[in-house]
C-alpha cells in the first residue's frame, strides 16, 4: 500500500511539473510575442498599390490591362515585394498579399480553433439570401465560417478525411477507370494514337463520374453511355460557367453588390441549373437508400456505401448539400491536377519509367488488379503526383483572416484583416525550390539519396490542399482518384506529349488547360 502511495505522489509531483512547464513555457511565448508586436513597424507603412493605380492600371492603356489575376499579382510583387497591401475596392476588403513562405508559420500557426476565411461572396449570396428556401441555413464547409462552419466540418470529417475511408471506394474507382481505359482506346487516332483537341472534356467526365459515384453510389453514363445526353452536357456547361461567372464578379472589378450586373444573373442562373440537376440526381439516390433499408441494392457486391448514405445517418440535410458540394466543386480542380500530372509524366519519360518498373512489380500484367493492400506500397506514384501538383499547382493558394494581431515580414498586421496565402506562385522560384523548373519526383521520396538534396524545406510552401483544420474537405477521395488513374494509364500506354507546353494553364479561380491536351497513349506489351 505505501509503495503505491510512494508512486502516486512521484506521479502527481512530475504532473504538476510538467504542468508548470507548459505555463512557463506559454507565458515565454506570450512575452516574445509582445516584445515582437512592439517592435514591429506599423501596418500603415506597409507598402502596396493605391486605388487609384488598380483602377488605372486596369483600364486601357493600363500595366494591368487584359493581364490575369496571377500575372497581375506578380507585377505587383516586383514593385511591393513579397508581403503588400491591396486596397479595397468596390465593397472588397483589403487584402494582404502573402507571398514571403517565412510568414506561413506565423500564419498558419495562429488561425485559431476555427480557421476564418473570406469566401466565394456571390456563392454566399445565393445559399443565403436568392435560394434561402432550399438551402435553410445550410451553406456546406466552403460557404461557412466560425460554429456553424465548425458543426458541419464535425459531421463529415469522419466520413471523408479518414484514409482508410476513403480506399475504402477503391472498387468504385476502378470500374470507372476501366471504362475510361476503354474510351482512350476508342477515341485516339488510329495512326498517330494521340487524343482529340477536346480530351479536357473527357478529364471532366471522368472525374465528374468518380465523384457522382463516391457521393451517390450512382453511375451517370457521362465517359460513355450517356455522354451525349442534353442533361449531362448541361451539367459540364454549368460547372464551367459556375467557375467563369464567380472570378468575374470574385476576382475582376465588379459592382453586384450595388448593382445586379449582367454577369450576376448569369451566375445565379448557372447555380439554379447546378442545384436543380444535382438534386435531381440526390433525390434518386435517396429514393434507392428509402427502398433497400437492407442495403441489398444500393450497396453492391465489394462497393462501399455512397457518401450521401453515411452522411444521412448523421444529419440528412447536411448530406445532401455535401453531396451537392462534391458534384460541383470536384470536378475542374482534379481534372486540371490530372492534366498537369500527365503533361509531367509525358514530358520526362525517364520518371515514367521508373514508375512503370515500381507498378509492373504489384501489376504484373496489365489487367492486374490494384487492391487495398497493394496500393499501399507505392511510394513513386505519390511522389510523381505530389511534384506534378507542385509544377502544375490549379489554384494560387489560400485565405486567412487570424484572430490576433501577428507580425509578417517585420509588420504588425491587425487582427480580420484578409491575408492572400499565395504559396502556389511561388513553387517555380528558385529562392525557395530548388531546381523549380525540374520535374523531379524524389525531392518527396523519403529517404531518397538523390532526392534528399532537392527537398522542400518549409512545410508550408507546399499545400495543394490547404492546411490545418481548414484543408480541402474532399482531399482523400482526390487523392485516391489521382493515384488509380495514374497508375492506370502507365501501367497500360506509354504516354507522350509531343507539343510545346509553353501556357499550358490558364490562371483562374481553378486553373483550366490552355493548350488542346493531344496525349499519345500507346498500348505496353505485357
Amino acid at each position: 500500500m505505501l509503495s503505491r502511495y510512494l508512486l502516486w505522489c512521484s506521479s502527481l509531483r512530475q504532473t504538476s511539473f510538467r504542468r508548470y512547464a507548459t505555463a512557463v513555457r506559454e507565458q515565454q511565448c506570450k512575452e516574445i510575442v509582445n516584445e515582437n508586436l512592439e517592435n514591429a513597424r506599423p501596418f500603415k507603412e506597409l507598402p502596396g498599390p493605391s486605388k487609384y493605380e488598380i483602377i488605372r492600371g486596369s483600364m486601357l492603356g493600363g500595366e494591368y490591362h487584359n493581364k490575369t489575376y496571377v500575372e497581375t499579382l506578380n507585377l505587383l510583387s516586383q514593385k511591393y515585394g513579397l508581403l503588400f497591401r491591396f486596397p479595397a475596392l468596390f465593397g472588397k476588403p483589403e487584402m494582404v498579399m502573402a507571398l514571403n513562405p517565412a510568414d506561413y508559420t506565423t500564419i498558419f500557426r495562429n488561425e485559431g480553433a476555427w480557421p476564418v476565411r473570406r469566401m466565394l461572396e456571390p456563392f454566399i449570396y445565393y445559399r443565403q439570401v436568392y435560394r434561402k428556401e432550399i438551402f435553410q441555413g445550410i451553406g456546406g464547409v466552403i460557404a461557412t465560417n466560425g460554429e456553424d462552419w465548425a458543426k458541419l466540418r464535425t459531421a463529415v470529417n469522419p466520413v471523408l478525411m479518414q484514409p482508410k475511408n476513403a480506399i475504402l471506394y477503391l472498387n468504385t474507382v476502378l470500374e470507372i477507370n476501366d471504362e475510361f481505359l476503354e474510351r482512350i482506346r476508342h477515341i485516339r487516332d488510329p495512326h498517330t494514337l494521340e487524343m482529340p483537341d477536346d480530351f479536357h472534356d473527357d478529364l471532366n467526365r471522368l472525374t465528374l463520374e468518380g465523384v457522382v459515384g463516391i457521393a451517390l453510389n450512382t453511375r451517370l453514363g457521362m465517359i460513355h453511355k450517356n455522354r451525349d445526353s442534353p442533361e449531362c452536357k448541361l451539367l459540364l456547361k454549368s460547372i464551367r460557367n459556375f467557375f467563369d461567372y464567380s472570378e468575374a464578379l470574385e476576382i475582376k472589378p465588379s459592382i453586384w453588390k450595388i448593382i445586379k450586373t449582367p454577369t450576376f444573373h448569369k451566375l445565379m442562373k448557372s447555380l439554379d441549373t447546378l442545384t436543380e440537376i444535382c438534386n435531381k440526381y440526390i433525390d434518386e439516390a435517396l429514393k434507392q437508400i428509402e427502398q433497400d433499408k437492407d442495403g441489398k441494392l444500393t450497396t453492391e457486391v465489394g462497393k462501399e456505401k455512397s457518401v450521401l448514405e453515411k452522411l444521412l445517418r448523421i444529419d440528412p440535410k447536411i448530406a445532401v448539400v455535401m453531396a451537392l458540394d462534391m458534384m460541383m466543386a470536384g470536378v475542374d480542380t482534379t481534372s486540371s491536377t490530372l492534366a498537369g500530372i500527365l503533361l509531367c509524366i509525358a514530358k520526362n519519360p525517364d520518371k515514367q519509367q521508373k514508375l512503370f518498373d515500381e507498378l509492373q512489380r504489384i501489376l504484373p500484367h496489365k489487367d492486374s488488379k490494384l487492391t487495398i493492400e497493394n496500393m499501399q506500397n507505392l511510394p513513386y506514384l505519390r511522389a510523381c503526383i505530389k511534384e506534378g501538383m507542385r509544377y502544375y499547382p490549379v489554384i494560387t493558394g489560400t485565405m486567412r483572416r487570424l484572430p490576433n494581431d501577428v507580425v509578417l515580414s517585420g509588420y504588425r498586421i491587425p487582427a480580420g484583416v484578409d491575408l492572400c496565402i499565395s504559396s502556389n506562385l511561388i513553387l517555380r522560384n528558385e529562392k525557395f525550390v530548388v531546381e523549380p523548373n525540374k520535374y523531379i519526383p524524389e525531392r518527396w521520396v523519403r529517404n531518397d539519396p538523390e532526392g534528399r538534396k532537392y527537398h522542400i524545406e518549409n512545410p508550408f510552401l507546399f499545400l495543394p490542399f490547404g492546411f490545418g483544420p481548414r484543408s480541402c474537405v474532399g482531399k482523400r477521395i482526390v487523392d485516391l482518384e489521382l493515384e488509380v488513374t495514374l497508375a492506370r494509364l502507365v501501367r497500360n500506354f506509354v504516354i507522350e506529349f509531343n507539343y510545346s507546353t509553353e501556357k499550358a494553364f490558364i490562371p483562374k479561380i481553378v486553373f483550366i488547360p490552355g493548350i488542346p491536351l493531344n496525349f499519345k497513349f500507346e498500348e505496353r506489351r505485357e
